[in-house]
């Protein structure tokens, strides 16, 4: 049997503001441990063939389906794991998870794989019992490989009202399980307080996770069977669309006019027992593993290791008589005496101060960011474009300072400005600079200035990291002020990577 991981990384976390960003949100973040979420999502599967040898699993390498703008950091963050990847599907507008899953299962098909199961999960969840989590997919797989389209149902702790929940059906008696399996009875929306608890004492709901396992051909047929209109965008978007190098991009114009749903709501629900059934029922396998959507900063604290007091704390953070509270420091000492309940998250460019019982209405912070125009909620003060990183220093009505670390071998676009010139002086490392016709090495202590109108590119040819002070001045010094003529990693005339 041939296991398809399909990781969906096109989630934005506006409720985890200040460190999320639409830039850089968090399934690139290392919130729960050392790796980042989306790293945890490929890890979490180590040790699967090996634990249900039964299974004889093949293991493939993951598909992720991600947002355009992302593609770099994806790529960058599977190189530093030392994994390849099937392909990286670059979606240039957000349609859910449904179109994004089609395209999966299509890019699977196209490939002339033997109908692999897929394992489809987000990028930003995390699980803390991977082992049981590998058992539940090992359950999954068997049900997936006989035609079923499986889903896993979080076992509730709390009357969460936070979540959609799955009513379970009856169960399924099979002696290869693992666990036990229920028909999935039907999706239920986020309810109240009352009715949350009433699901819990109840024992037939269960959390919905968003994970789902089922073959590509299954998948296929039934998104072509219950939203032909989906499918055929996606089809006609990926046929339309070109391989750029370990990426697959889209035909825009194809893939915007794709309706946005959810897996749910496009296929399992039509799947549910409270619907009429098919010959692929929809199943559902309760998971008891330690899993949070890590959707607000509460969620985090509760995943979190705490302190005897309940605090966590994250960074050069103190706590004096104070209790339960989230602490993230990244840039600065950040002490709390006598509070509770808070959480502070203090970031080189903004501070978060919320009560952690309000933690969904962080995403009023960039909303308001949005409409007045500012850009903390898109970028980080260290930005990250994939020959490295830039970050700005200081700023003034015609200037700006800014940092930039370019990696060894990596190179800036061969560009030019019409509203501003450089002057760069290198602070470690080794620079290759083209200004014009001319091509020079510069060292540390060495400087050059580069003039408005200039054609200019930046290198590192060395084999340690490039260190650069830059200083702009000019009219306009905004980042889509950028003509591009040449480009090692093809972005064209796209400034926002």
């Amino acid at each position: 049997m041939h296991l398809q991981p399909v990781i969906l990384s096109g989630g934005s976390g506006t409720r985890l503001w200040p460190l999320s960003r639409e830039t850089y949100p968090k399934q690139f973040l290392p919130l729960t441990g050392a790796h980042t979420m989306l790293q945890e999502t490929a890890l979490r599967l180590d040790g699967l063939v090996d634990e249900h040898p039964r299974l004889g699993l093949l293991m493939r390498d993951p598909v992720v389906v991600c947002n355009e703008a992302h593609r770099f950091l994806v790529a960058e963050q599977f190189r530093l794991l030392g994994r390849e990847l099937a392909t990286i599907l670059l979606e240039p507008f957000g349609r859910n998870t449904a179109p994004a899953l089609t395209l999966a299962a299509l890019s699977v098909e196209a490939a002339g794989d033997d109908d692999p199961v897929l394992l489809v999960a987000p990028a930003d969840h995390a699980i803390v019992d991977a082992e049981t989590f590998r058992s539940a997919v090992a359950d999954g797989a068997t049900l997936a490989e006989q035609g079923a389209v499986i889903t896993f149902g979080i076992v509730p702790a709390k009357p969460e009202t936070g979540y959609g929940y799955i009513q379970q059906g009856e169960a399924r008696q099979d002696e290869d399980l693992n666990g036990r399996a229920y028909r999935l009875h039907a999706f239920v929306e986020k309810p109240d307080r009352t009715t949350a608890e009433r699901y819990l004492d109840s024992g037939e709901y269960l959390w919905n996770s968003g994970i789902f396992m089922m073959r590509a051909s299954v998948w296929l047929e039934l998104i072509r069977r219950f939203r032909p209109e989906i499918a055929e965008a996606c089809e006609n978007a990926l046929a339309a669309g070109h391989r750029d190098g370990e990426f697959q991009r889209l035909d825009a114009v194809h893939f915007k006019g794709c309706p946005s749903d959810s897996i749910d709501y496009a296929v399992m629900e039509r799947l549910s027992e409270a619907e009429a059934p098919t010959e692929h029922p929809a199943l559902v396998l309760p998971l008891d593993a330690g899993w949070s959507d890590v959707g607000a900063w509460s969620a985090l604290w509760e995943v979190r290791e705490q302190d005897a007091a309940g605090n966590v704390l994250d960074g050069d953070a103190f706590v004096h008589e104070s209790r339960n509270n989230l602490l993230i420091a990244q840039s600065r000492l950040l002490a709390a005496v006598g509070v509770d309940n808070l959480i502070v998250i203090e970031t080189p460019d903004a501070v978060l101060v919320a009560d952690r019982e309000r933690a969904q209405d962080v995403k009023t912070v960039t909303q308001f960011l949005n409409e007045a125009q500012r850009n903390e909620h898109r970028h980080h003060q260290r930005v990250h474009r994939p020959w490295g990183t830039f970050e700005s220093i200081t700023m003034g009505g015609r200037y700006q300072v800014k940092r930039l670390t370019v990696k060894p071998g990596e190179a800036l676009s061969m560009q030019m400005h019409h509203h501003r010139a450089e002057h760069w002086v290198v602070v470690s490392g080794t620079a290759k600079v083209t200004c014009d016709e001319k091509v020079f090495l510069l060292t540390e202590n060495e400087s050059t200035y580069i003039p408005i109108g200039t054609t200019h590119r930046l290198e590192n040819p060395g084999t340690i990291a490039l260190e650069i002070i830059e200083v702009q001045s000019g009219s306009y010094l905004g980042e889509d002020d950028i003509v591009r003529f040449e480009d090692l990693y093809n972005r064209g005339g796209d400034s926002s990577c």
